[in-house]
């Protein structure tokens, strides 16, 4: 394990708690205006949800980096059969465990009603833990990796493992800050003035980067206030992909994610107010049909 992969763990350890009560275990607006609707959109087909949470087939999900299990539950609703949650930290796997042992809500669709959803401690950096994982769990319909993606130092054993995690026409799905406007360390500009148009006050925001290609691993804050710092691993799009391209996936949907109007906040730097700007990456990828796996 490298040292800044195991200070990212450390701090993940250390901030568990903290996250777990400020996005709660609902979900914060970054979940739900932008990370589930496109989880729906690019997962929907492979779990066959039904209407009310129904399940179309046999479906057997993996979740990782789950953090508090928010999206092992959504799995668990949206028509999985079965899902494993894992994570890299005990802490996160505690906080997993106690919300999805706690009974259904009556404000979220679905129902993860005669779902078994498994815990499991994985380290996505580790060959490893990722080989025995598939050796003992088999293979999954679904793979997602939500908002983690820019947590982890090394990609490549994660994406060489996916040929044996991946069940024949199985898909990995991954969001991420988007490597632009986020990992790039962006500064955001304000230029405050009145319309040329029509009088009124009006701001322009933008972003500058200055630095894409080639960024080291930075120190920051996913949330204002948590314990301690993290570390976010940038990659330039086309590093990001290479990785699973040479382990042979394909990739067939990608997504830029932006706030909208609807999602504007008084305070002026708010992220929710570049509505131009997408804030989260998605994207899907699965192995081509007839690819010889073992």
């Amino acid at each position: 394990m490298s040292t800044n992969h195991a200070i990212a763990l450390a701090s993940r350890e250390d901030n568990a708690s903290y996250w777990d009560t400020t996005i709660t275990k609902h979900g914060n607006k970054y979940w739900r205006r932008l990370q589930e609707p496109s989880l729906a959109r690019l997962l929907g087909p492979s779990l066959s949800s039904k209407p009310g949470g129904g399940r179309g087939g046999n479906k057997k999900a993996l979740d990782l980096a789950t953090g508090n299990g928010l999206c092992a539950r959504w799995l668990a609703r949206h028509g999985a059969h079965s899902v494993l949650a894992t994570d890299g930290t005990e802490n996160m796997l505690a906080l997993a465990r106690a919300h999805c042992s706690e009974d259904d809500d009556d404000d979220e669709p679905g129902s993860t009603a005669g779902v078994k959803i498994g815990f499991r401690k994985v380290d996505v950096t580790s060959a490893g833990d990722l080989e025995k994982l598939g050796r003992e769990e088999g293979r999954f319909d679904v793979v997602l990796m939500n908002m983690a993606v820019m947590d982890v130092a090394d990609l490549e054993p994660l994406a060489r493992a996916l040929r044996g995690l991946l069940a024949d026409g199985g898909v990995f799905v991954a969001t991420l800050l988007h490597p632009v406007f986020f990992t790039s360390n962006a500064t955001r500009n304000f230029n405050v003035g009145y319309s040329p148009v029509n009088g009124e006050y009006e701001v322009v925001r933008s972003k500058v980067i200055t630095e894409y290609m080639s960024v080291l691993p930075a120190v920051g804050i996913a949330l204002p206030g948590q314990p301690v710092k993290q570390i976010y691993f940038h990659r330039p799009m086309h590093e990001l992909f290479a990785t699973f391209f040479k382990a042979g996936l394909v990739m067939d949907a990608m997504e830029e994610l932006a706030f909208t109007e609807e999602d504007a906040e008084e305070k002026i730097e708010s992220n929710s107010n570049y509505t131009q700007l997408p804030a989260i990456l998605a994207f899907r990828m699965r192995f081509p049909s007839g690819t010889t796996r073992v």
